[in-house]
Parts: C-alpha cells; sequence; structure tokens
C-alpha cells in the first residue's frame, strides 16, 4: 500500500527478450536513426561517429539506440518520465529454463491479492 509520501512517483520495471532475426535491418534502422538525429543538429560529428560504429559493431547497441523510454510513456496521461536507465546485451536464452522465469529475478516475494489485475498487451 502506498503512503502519502511516495504516491507522486512509481517505478515501472520492464524486462523484455527480443530474437533478432535481421540483424541488418536492425543496424539499418539505427543508422537512420543516428542520421536523422546529426541532420537536425542534435548529434556532434564525434558523437555521430561513435554511434555509428557502435551500433555497426553490435546488434545489442543498435537495438539500445532505437529503444527510448520516453518513447513507450510519452502519450500517458498525467505523467511526466523522471528518470529513465536502460540497457541491452546479447544474451544465451533459453525459454525453458527456470532461470528465464519472468517476475522472478529480483528475489522479493509480492503479494498481488489485493490489487487489481494488469492487462498485457
Amino acid at each position: 500500500m502506498s503512503t502519502p509520501e511516495n504516491t507522486r512517483f512509481v517505478r515501472l520495471r520492464l524486462e523484455l527478450v527480443l530474437e533478432v532475426d535481421d540483424e541488418g535491418a536492425l543496424r539499418d534502422a539505427a543508422l537512420r536513426r543516428i542520421e536523422g538525429e546529426a541532420a537536425e543538429g542534435g548529434l556532434p560529428d564525434e558523437e555521430r561517429a561513435h554511434a555509428e560504429t557502435a551500433v555497426t559493431e553490435d546488434t545489442a547497441e543498435a537495438l539500445a539506440y532505437l529503444v527510448d523510454p520516453f518513447d513507450l510513456v510519452s502519450e500517458v496521461p498525467g505523467i511526466e518520465l523522471t528518470q529513465a536507465s536502460w540497457s541491452s546485451e546479447s544474451i544465451d536464452y533459453d525459454p525453458d529454463s527456470p532461470e528465464w522465469d519472468l517476475g522472478e529475478d529480483d528475489g522479493e516475494e509480492e503479494d498481488f491479492d489485493d490489487e487489481e489485475p494488469t492487462r498485457a498487451g
């Protein structure tokens, strides 16, 4: 249950595992994003060169360049994004492994009996 002191802030934790089936398309999309930012003057030449190298050499970097937490919540009414951080990494994934049971990575058990159901989507 929330207390009056902390009701204004909510931490949203989200973990996704994505399968990249076209690394070239992902890389090209990231490079187009970089090119667009540079054309708008929002990316100095040195940063542009570094970003291009990173997304060309690492698929996870290309994905991280394209995913922006602000984009996920910018259209949600009544909120303002206060802080965000994200990262991506290439992983070995086995969907049948208990290691990949979502929601059990923080070691804390939560009681959801009193909460309203959530909708996936």
